[in-house]
């Protein structure tokens, strides 16, 4: 690759980047992403990717892709994409971020994890990929996937991106759901998806 090419490709990705920002705040602005605000994202995203390789745009775009894979966008998928956004708008930091956790209610010492007859719950933004990436993983493994914080959920993995600002995002109602049970007693373990990805060999 030229010196020419080299330049003119990073000049494309820096364009592209500096659009990204400018349409997250755009959407961020109200507190909520909607379906069309979603799919409009999408097809931006799909274009770039013709004359972009930057990683951002990538992972993003996946993860897009796969909220709209059903063609609906609930309402922990917006709230997943709200927070994603708020991190490629700087909001509350930057993109990749990962997570602080000594803030973050981890079981210590990190338990044990097997994945044969145990049921997994993802919340938070994952870097192995998307929320469905993940459980496809799990279920490759030997596990099963919940949807919702009951006590029959084995696992709570946290999610990379999940920053010390858990509480104040709405996915922070499972975390704290969570919490609620393991003080009950009941033997729902929360660990980062580091601990998942290392049980599972998928890091």
């Amino acid at each position: 690759m030229d010196i020419f090419t080299r330049f003119n490709r990073k000049a494309i990705d820096d364009r592209k980047i500096d659009t990204l920002i400018g349409m997250s705040k755009g959407m961020l602005a109200d507190g909520r992403i909607d379906p069309s605000e979603a799919q409009a994202l999408y097809q931006w995203l799909a274009q770039s990717r013709q004359v972009s390789s930057h990683p951002i745009l990538v992972n993003l775009l996946s993860r897009v892709e796969a909220m709209l894979f059903d063609g609906t966008l609930d309402s922990e998928e917006s709230a997943e994409l709200l927070s994603t956004l708020r991190q490629v708008a700087g909001e509350p930091a930057e993109f990749g971020e990962l997570a602080k956790s000594a803030s973050l209610p981890l079981c210590r010492p990190v338990p044990t994890v097997t994945f044969p007859g145990k049921k997994f719950l993802f919340t938070g933004t994952c870097a192995f990929g998307t929320r469905k990436q993940c459980q496809d993983a799990t279920e490759k493994l030997g596990g099963e996937c919940g949807s919702s914080v009951t006590k029959s959920i084995h696992y709570l993995v946290i999610g990379a991106y999940v920053t010390d600002s858990w509480v104040h995002e709405s996915f922070g109602r499972k975390i704290e759901k969570a919490m609620a049970y393991r003080s009950e007693g009941v033997p729902l373990a929360i660990i980062s998806e580091e601990s998942w990805a290392t049980a599972g060999k998928l890091s």
